[in-house]
């Protein structure tokens, strides 16, 4: 069994043969929990595949809104990838440095938000090209600036008011890719929360059970088609993927979307908002 939409990730192999392309612009989008005690900037700084621009998760953000890393207005968005060399007619090459399609995925679906659909994920992202002696550097970058022109896909975002709808229709599948103790309320939440556990009738698909740990790459399409189908995921119906505060949601929409599932939102909120809202359900 191949990925039916294998366009969205790129091996090291082929991002080594393609890094002097002119159309091909890397990202480094390397993000961090804040338990984590790390600076993804401060790591871009020292060491990055060669020409790639560091993407700010925390700042390319909606910075007004107390939630993390929310969605920008399209207008900052355009403003901050025209700033980093990207644009209409660039190939984006997106990877991060845990190499676990964290950051990554959630940068490739803000990318296919605001209308840029040739973006991929560099499978297993800096530690399987550095465990393969490719090239690094520590230079700065020096982009030109690029047109972006963005268009909205909202039709990839849901928000609290849309999920909340979605509970008494069930139109929508909610995949949640938090690990199974959160999804069941026994492990504590890193943002803080009013409510543990999930949404009435989620499904827990937890995001590292989609990655090798081994080589940290994508699992493969049969092994991946069977994970959502023991949690009892219909790849029939829409989905609504969900997590703690947006980022890891956005793996479980990059496998889904390997396999031909295209219809795959993703709540931006996730649990950071719905755990806090006196509106949510909660369930264990």
């Amino acid at each position: 069994m191949t990925y039916a939409n294998s366009e969205a990730l790129v091996s090291t192999e082929w991002l080594a043969a393609h890094l002097q392309a002119p159309d091909v612009r890397v990202v480094d989008a390397s993000w961090f929990m804040p338990s984590a005690n790390r600076n993804p900037r401060e790591e871009y700084d020292a060491v990055h595949i060669p020409g790639a621009v560091f993407f700010d998760v925390d700042e390319i953000c909606d910075t007004a809104n107390p939630l993390p890393h929310m969605l920008p207005a399209p207008e900052k968005f355009a403003s901050r990838v025209r700033k980093l060399g990207l644009g209409n007619g660039h190939k984006v090459v997106i990877y991060d440095s845990t190499g676990f399609t964290m950051a990554a995925a959630r940068v490739w679906w803000m990318f296919r938000v605001f209308g840029h659909r040739d973006v991929a994920v560099l499978d297993g992202g800096l530690p399987k090209w550095r465990s393969e002696q490719r090239p690094v550097e520590d230079l700065p970058p020096m982009p030109r600036d690029r047109h972006f022109l963005p268009h909205v896909n909202a039709t990839l975002v849901r928000s609290f008011d849309q999920v909340k709808a979605n509970l008494a229709t069930g139109r929508e599948q909610i995949v949640d890719a938090r690990s199974a103790g959160r999804f069941n309320g026994t492990a504590p939440e890193p943002w803080p929360v009013k409510h543990v556990g999930h949404m009435p009738g989620a499904r827990n698909v937890p995001f590292l059970d989609l990655i090798d740990e081994t080589t940290r790459t994508m699992k493969p399409a049969s092994e991946l088609k069977a994970r959502f189908e023991a949690a009892g995921v219909d790849m029939t119906k829409p989905v609504i993927a969900s997590c703690g505060s947006g980022v890891t949601a956005c793996t479980v929409a990059l496998g889904l979307y390997l396999l031909g599932h295209k219809d795959v939102a993703v709540y931006d909120g996730s649990w950071a908002e719905w755990g806090n809202h006196d509106d949510a359900v909660a369930e264990v």
